[in-house]
This record gives structure tokens, sequence and C-alpha cells, in this order.
């Protein structure tokens, strides 16, 4: 699943091409998670003033006002002058006066959404109540203890939910909370102030490392310019089931937390 860094360098590979670019047809494929909410003539002529991100959406800013893009389980952008017809799974197109810039999605599970704005109530549902972004500067550790000494759930199952902290998915906890030394099953209420210091600097130090690499590309993941990411190559526990840790060679542990695998060194990450 397309994560915060996986976002981010989407973001990051359209927001400068698209700046500007006046909406001259949509292309709508099969129905996706949500409907895009309102008739897509009414968008013509609109421009695009800019591309954000709150926690795995991207929030496309028009003139008037915006469309928020959900990757879903296995979605991914493409933006380019021109594209080829469109594929069984390829769902939104969207034409602009500066290329076209289309929604891939197997699974179906991403979303294309109008909103006349962050205060719409379509937002607010979406966006509402997202947690801090990691990777600005309201993300404060001791704001972040604070936060986490209400939460009685694992600490791992309190990253994914996204109401503390937004955008740590699977691949990310899993390597915040062994470069921390943290066990995914520890009690996020139970963390000593420390503890939740060295989980605060793993979390931004790991999210920035994806970044560099470009993300992670486990399936279907591509960047806008069709770009893999490369952070898979380098995780120290995620996805390692029964290899050796590179800390202390002790074979990596899997578990299943709320349906979701927890990878984890029973060495490293003691509690």
């Amino acid at each position: 699943m397309p994560e915060l860094p996986e976002v981010e360098t989407t973001r990051l590979s359209i927001a400068e091409r698209l700046q500007g670019a006046r909406i001259e047809r949509i292309e709508v494929g099969k129905a996706l998670r949500w409907p895009l909410g309102v008739a897509p003539e009414a968008l013509l002529q609109r421009c695009v003033r800019g591309v954000r991100r709150r926690g795995k959406y991207l929030l496309l800013d028009l003139d008037h006002g915006l469309l928020l893009v959900h990757l879903g389980m296995s979605g991914s952008l493409r933006l380019a002058a021109a594209m080829p017809p469109r594929g069984p799974h390829d769902h939104f197109d969207l034409h602009t006066s500066l290329g076209v810039l289309r929604l891939h999605d197997p699974r179906r599970f991403g979303a294309v959404v109008y909103a006349e704005g962050e205060s719409d109530p379509v937002a607010r549902k979406l966006l509402g109540k997202l947690g801090v972004e990691p990777l600005s500067g309201a993300f404060e550790p001791e704001a972040f203890y604070a936060a986490l000494r209400q939460r009685r759930a694992s600490i791992k199952q309190v990253l994914l939910a996204g109401a503390v902290v937004v955008g740590v998915g699977n691949i990310y906890a899993c390597e915040a909370l062994f470069v921390a030394g943290i066990r995914p099953t520890a009690v996020a209420a139970r963390l000593s102030r420390a503890r939740v210091q060295r989980l605060h600097a793993a979390i931004v130090q790991v999210l920035q490392q994806a970044l560099q690499a470009g993300g992670s590309s486990l399936r279907n993941y591509s960047n806008a310019d069709g770009q893999s990411g490369h952070f898979q190559l380098q995780t120290q526990v995620y996805d390692r089931a029964g290899e050796p840790c590179r800390a202390c060679g002790r074979p990596i542990r899997l578990l299943r937390q709320a349906q979701r695998s927890s990878y984890y060194c029973a060495q490293c990450q003691k509690a």
C-alpha cells in the first residue's frame, strides 16, 4: 500500500508540472472506493493552483475547490503529455493543458473526490481525524509522549491508526520500532518518555530515508514518471521473516496484529 513516502514522492513528481494547468477533459472508468461527487464537466476550465499532501491524500488545489486523491492499496499516478488508451485498471484521466494525469489502480481501493474546500463536510470526513504530520515542525516529542499516554493499544496499532501521527504505515512503523528498540506489541501508554523520544527520532529518520530512496515498490507502486522506489532493498526487518537481523544475527520474527504483519527482532526489541 502506498504510504507517506510514496505519496510524497508522487507529489514531488507532479507538483511543479501541474502548476497552472487548466482542466480540459475528465474520463472516469470503473467505480472507485468513493464517487467523484460532482459531474466531471463541472470541473472543466478550472486551473490547478498547487498540489499538497495530507497524510496519504494528495490535494490538488483548484481555483475553485479541490480534488482529494487517495492511492488505496495498489494505486499509482502517471503524468505525461499523452497517454495510451485506458486499460482495465485505469480509472481516472485528468486531461489538462499541461498533460494527462492518470490513476492506475488494479484493486480499485483508491479514489478521486471533489470538495468545495477543506471545510466541506466531504473533506472533513476524510481529513478531519488525521494526526500530526511526522515530517513537520508540529511533530514534537513531548506532545507525542502525551498523546501516547492516552492510548492503551499496542504501539504498532497506534501508529497505524493515524490519529496520533499520520502516514506511518506498516513498512515504516516496523522499521521505526526496530530503530527505536521497541517491540510492536508494547502498550503505547506504558512507554517511558525516553523510549518515546527514541521512537519519535526513529520515525523521522526512517521516513526521511524512505523519501531519499523514492519510497518502497513492493508490488505496483511507481511515481508519476514510472520510476520505482528502492527503500525495500534496505529494510532492517520488514518482509525479512526468518532472515538474520542485520544488527545481532538472530532470525527476524513475524507476528500478526489486527490482520497486519509485524516484523521484529526479539533480541534488539526486547520489550
